[in-house]
């Protein structure tokens, strides 16, 4: 790809979790009909790829360059579904397998779309909400005795661990998941509606996933998790990874992401999608976890940038004031993206004005100058190297 910066223009991902208002309204779009606006993907995702303007056309991405990672904003108005990613060589592993079974990619049952891993980077952009990795011990064991339903559950725990104790809620019969869960449900949902539970509460969450996901009398298991696993709350600049194994699900607000190119999502609750519990537990690190909440290394006197174990992607927040300048030089490809402000970028014979919501590409090895004409917050996606 020639050196320079070129104007990108996403994909939506119109996916029901998503909310009507907020990317709408950062991408200029007049959403009438209230359709959910989940996702805005910046990459060469072959379920869906990026164009650049190159003079008065335009050209998907993935046929110029090949980028290692998706860049997103989500919108996540209902709580997405309890999910772990494979690690590398077992993606890899697993794909292999299930393409010498002959099962479609597209067939409903399949677990694994390609051979990848898909580590995830979460910036909030608003207070941000998700579950991440199983509680400790203590806080864990307190919660199990302050639900009464889950008397019986104590003593797996004690005897069988984590492993245990997630086997055993996550391989229930449904009747079984029915006659546990509903009781608590009973008592927590009229609190919800009434509006007296907080967020930070178990129940607050177990709600609301009762009211989004409960259907035909069927109690949904992934509810067990809200209790399990650790409520963590982000506010706006802060960041957590979602590395291989550690099951995770985001609850509600508005964030950034960047996060390998795949598909590979195992499944265990709080969806309408395939479940594949076998699949699920295989992949699952049953291990405490204190949540990491990232803060961001400063680069310079605007970049700061959040440093995660990933290999395929890097993720920096760029703070300007009106009039600030900066010079610099990419190594790999890069995405940037207009989050607010307004900012004009030019390299040689290259220019472009961006506005909040806007993106550009800007080919490797290129030095470009970056104006800030309005207060303004700007994201680089790249993969992860040091620049000069």
């Amino acid at each position: 790809m020639k050196k320079g910066i070129y104007r990108l223009e996403g994909t939506i991902q119109h996916y029901d979790w998503g909310g009507t208002d907020y990317l709408p309204g950062l991408l200029g779009i007049i959403n009438t009909s209230k359709k959910n606006y989940a996702e805005y993907w910046m990459g060469t995702h072959p379920k869906s790829p990026s164009q650049i303007r190159l003079g008065d056309e335009l050209q998907k991405l993935d046929t110029v360059t090949a980028i290692p990672f998706l860049l997103k904003v989500l919108d996540v108005k209902d709580m997405l579904s309890i999910q772990v990613h494979p690690s590398k060589m077992a993606a890899a592993l697993e794909f292999a397998k299930e393409n010498a079974d002959r099962i479609p990619l597209d067939a409903p049952h399949r677990n694994y779309k390609d051979d990848n891993h898909k580590p995830e980077l979460a910036y909030a952009i608003s207070e941000f909400w998700l579950l991440h990795g199983f509680k400790p011990e203590d806080p864990l064991r307190a919660v199990l005795r302050s639900v009464p339903e889950f008397e019986s559950l104590i003593p797996v725990f004690e005897l069988e661990g984590y492993e245990g104790l997630y086997k055993k809620v996550m391989g229930m019969p449904q009747e079984q998941v029915n006659a546990c869960l509903t009781p608590l449900l009973d008592r927590i949902v009229p609190l919800y509606e009434k509006g007296v539970l907080r967020k930070e509460e178990e129940d607050y969450w177990a709600a609301r996933a009762a009211i989004t996901f409960n259907r035909n009398g069927q109690t949904d298991r992934g509810i067990f998790s809200v209790y399990f696993f650790n409520i963590v709350k982000l506010n706006p600049g802060e960041a957590i990874f979602q590395e291989a194994g550690i099951p995770h699900a985001y609850l509600f607000g508005q964030c950034v992401e960047i996060m390998a190119n795949s598909d590979n999502v195992l499944r265990g609750g709080l969806t309408t999608k395939h479940i594949d519990v076998k699949e699920l537990l295989k992949h699952t690190k049953c291990d405490a976890v204190i949540p990491a909440i990232l803060k961001g290394t400063r680069k310079d006197n605007f970049e700061k940038v959040f440093e995660t174990t990933a290999p395929d992607f890097e993720l920096a927040e760029i703070r300007m004031e009106k009039m600030n300048d900066r010079q610099a030089k990419t190594r790999t490809d890069e995405i940037l993206f207009v989050l607010q402000g307004v900012v004009d970028l030019s390299a040689e014979d290259h220019f472009l004005s961006l506005i909040a919501g806007e993106a550009a590409f800007v080919a490797a090895g290129t030095a470009y100058h970056m104006r800030c004409i309005e207060k303004s917050l700007v994201f680089r996606a790249s993969a992860p190297v040091n620049r000069e």
